[in-house]
């Protein structure tokens, strides 16, 4: 099982733009042995303490495979929208892990 946990960080005002590329990403997951297990967008006060900047949203999602995950990022529906990650997300960190 690979776990893929992401803290994304969008550009001001594209929020809008971010959320049309989640409605394409999201459903794609469970095309390739996916699963999205958490979806947080965290409020100031969730943040006990930071030395990094603080995401605008949290993702851990589930694949089968580390197959099943570069089939996702390979999907072509997925690949047609990615010009709205691209104009709505400022950075993103990605840390993989497997469940033991």
């Amino acid at each position: 099982m690979l776990l893929i946990t992401q803290l994304i960080y969008i550009k001001a005002g594209q929020e809008e733009v971010f959320h049309q590329f989640e409605d394409v990403a999201i459903p794609t997951i469970s095309r390739y042995n996916g699963k999205l297990l958490l979806r947080i967008r965290p409020e100031e006060r969730a943040f006990i303490e930071s030395s990094i900047e603080k995401p605008y949203e949290i993702h851990l999602v589930e694949f089968d495979s580390e197959g099943d995950f570069e089939n996702f990022m390979k999907d072509d529906e997925r690949k047609r929208f990615l010009h709205l990650k691209e104009q709505s997300i400022q950075a993103a960190i990605l840390i993989k892990g497997h469940k033991l």
